[in-house]
């Protein structure tokens, strides 16, 4: 796919995302997501990766319903082992897990990202230090 066509493509699927994009979005947009800058519908070759970091050369797929199908589930491995194969790794989540499992899937991409690109924890994570003194900070560092 030539990189005008996957841009035209790319630009048409940010108009028209899906309730499971909008939520994850909201979760990694604007380095929320401890600070992790996050492309959404970034495209690489000849694929559209659905929130790409290329800090950590990250990719995270949602699947709807439509992924469940044999042919799909086929074009999806193949799809995966060719990014895979370029250092890209793939997160693939059901849609319907979203809701109902978001530790769960938060975590994963915590631990991806930390395997990847690790960083430190930010303060506002750090258990609180225990001042018998007086003199040591309020967070552990």
């Amino acid at each position: 796919m030539e990189h005008a066509r996957a841009t035209a493509i790319a630009r048409s699927l940010r108009k028209r995302d899906t309730w499971a994009e909008k939520l994850l979005w909201s979760w990694l947009r604007d380095r929320r997501f401890s600070a992790y800058k996050f492309r959404r519908q970034h495209s690489f070759g000849s694929h559209i990766l659905d929130f790409f970091c290329v800090e950590a050369f990250l990719d995270i797929e949602l699947d709807g319903m439509q992924h469940g199908r044999p042919d799909k589930q086929k074009a999806d491995a193949e799809r995966d082992a060719w990014l895979e194969a370029r250092g890209v790794k793939v997160l693939r989540f059901w849609n319907s897990r979203l809701r109902r499992e978001r530790n769960v899937i938060l975590e994963t991409i915590w631990q991806a990202l930390q395997a990847r690109a690790p960083r430190p924890l930010p303060d506002y994570c750090r258990p609180l230090a225990t001042a018998s003194d007086g003199n040591q900070p309020r967070w552990a560092r």
